[in-house]
């Protein structure tokens, strides 16, 4: 029996709206999650929203709100940017879910029990932004060691978690399999952190400070921080300890898809909880890069963020889609401009796909009526089963730039061979019917192979091109065999319909 292909997004902070930040992991996600469904595999693909923790409590505050009404107006925005951007999500977590608060619970108490966690004392600087406990040491230049900004000295009695105690563990782990943190120099940066002696986690806030946060078990004068809560909604979104039948299904989990920003508290933090829990493993953690506009990263507390709702209405969402997957490798950080973005447009999209599709409907409707011509299968102006297999294994391996590249690279091709093949020349020649019809086939059957595999990257416009060619949406390929056959059919009334891509001067709102 395959085993489901269980990927998951960060659970999304709620103090603010979401920004192109955001999308980025979600179209990363959906992309990886829908060629996995290409593929013929189950697929459980989640993600959501960690409403609890000071900065939320704070931004509730400021707008004279309790907090859950204050989430539950930003949650449905997540939830609209997602529709907006064709995300094809199977669950969506709320941290304020019942379910979920019983599985935090449960946990706390069985690692309380085990002498995994203990009360104490706690003296040390305090970071309210990044919400994290910092030692003298661990300061650079007096303030936060990720964040840069000033903290605040507190004293309190607190629940502590033994992160020190499976200190060697980790490395020892991280060491063995290679694998389980990527990009490469990601993982290095962890066991460099390693190098330092762990201090054991604060995993609570006094009530006196915070009060929006699960309560923790035996004691309701604290509640529980932030990043251990939301860190088990990888767990409670699966069903564990509420449905084991689904949570055997699912776990070990094969991709947590985060922000290079956050990588510590995935690398680090998580694995020790599922260790101490006795729990296995996740298969791989995946850090990518930031978004930058003019070298700075793009954040909500700088104030340089890009509204994604906007440029789909501007663009459409397969533009930004191909732009966030195509402009840079994925780990790496990438430059966002919206020149940049135009330039693709009119250059990868417009000149090259859009355009691929026009002349070879437009010579179709031309010289067959319309009707995709009867041509000659086997001949073909590419490698279809290597095509399959190349985008299959870089998108395995991570890597939808790569992907991006080869089925760019078969549209280049058949441009290439329209203007080696002059179908204009032929159409002139009645003694040369036959080989227009297989230039034309061809072209139409190639465009149909690129329209498959950019349902994973662009599901719009792989929709639109398949509808034109009358072709249902092919949701399974098992295999090179399979991809390898014509997949249109001679005689078909296909649309031409509009550009697919049309000049930005004359694109309708």
């Amino acid at each position: 029996m395959t085993k489901t292909y269980y990927l998951t997004t960060p659970i999304y902070y709620v103090n603010g709206k979401p920004h192109i930040g955001h999308a980025y992991t979600s179209i990363l996600c959906d992309t990886f999650a829908r060629f996995h469904r290409l593929r013929g595999e189950p697929v459980f693909y989640i993600t959501g929203t960690d409403e609890h923790g000071i900065k939320v409590q704070k931004a509730a505050i400021e707008q004279k709100k309790e907090p859950k009404a204050f989430v539950d107006e930003i949650v449905p925005q997540f939830k609209d940017l997602w529709r907006v951007l064709g995300i094809r999500y199977d669950h969506f977590i709320r941290t304020t879910d019942e379910y979920h608060k019983q599985v935090v619970q449960k946990v706390l108490a069985d690692l309380e029990a085990k002498g995994d966690i203990y009360k104490a004392k706690y003296q040390g600087w305090y970071c309210t932004p990044c919400e994290s406990f910092w030692t003298e040491l661990q300061l650079k230049e007096g303030k936060c060691s990720d964040c840069g900004r000033a903290v605040d000295r507190l004293e309190e009695e607190n629940y502590f978690f033994k992160l020190s105690k499976y200190q060697d563990w980790l490395i020892g782990y991280i060491r063995d399999n290679p694998y389980f943190i990527q990009p490469d120099y990601r993982k290095n940066e962890v066991l460099g952190f390693l190098k330092e002696p762990l201090e054991d986690l604060c995993i609570t806030r006094p009530k006196a400070r915070l009060t929006w946060g699960i309560e923790y078990p035996g004691s309701k004068d604290h509640v529980v921080y932030v990043w251990f809560d939301a860190l088990l909604n990888y767990l409670s979104g699966a069903g564990y300890f509420l449905d084991d039948k689904k949570f055997k299904s699912l776990w070990p989990a094969d991709l947590h898809l985060v922000g290079k920003d956050i990588l510590r508290q995935h690398a680090v933090f998580w694995p020790i909880m599922l260790k101490a829990m006795g729990v296995i493993m996740p298969k791989l953690v995946f850090a990518h890069g930031w978004w930058r506009i003019g070298g700075a990263k793009m954040s909500k507390s700088v104030g340089n963020v890009v509204d994604p709702i906007a440029l789909v209405q501007k663009y459409g969402s397969d533009v930004l889609r191909y732009f966030l997957l195509n402009e840079v490798t994925l780990g790496l950080d990438g430059t966002y401009s919206e020149d940049l973005l135009v330039e693709r447009y009119s250059s990868d999209l417009a000149n090259s796909l859009g355009n691929l599709w026009h002349r070879t409907a437009s010579m179709i409707e031309k010289y067959f009526e319309g009707k995709i011509p009867q041509g000659k299968a086997g001949t073909r102006i590419y490698d279809a089963a290597g095509l399959w297999d190349e985008t299959s294994k870089a998108v395995l391996a991570h890597d939808p730039r790569e992907a991006l590249a080869r089925i760019w690279a078969v549209i280049t091709r058949a441009n290439q061979f329209v203007e080696e093949t002059k179908p204009w020349a032929l159409a002139k020649d009645p003694s040369r019917i036959d080989e227009l019809a297989d230039v034309l086939f061809n072209l139409a059957d190639s465009v149909a192979h690129v329209a498959v595999l950019l349902q994973a990257f662009m599901p719009e416009t792989a929709k639109v091109i398949l509808e034109r060619l009358k072709i249902g949406p092919i949701e399974q390929i098992r295999g090179d065999k399979e991809f390898y056959g014509s997949l249109v059919t001679a005689g078909t009334v296909i649309e031409k319909g509009e550009p697919l891509f049309p000049r930005l001067d004359e694109k309708k709102p």
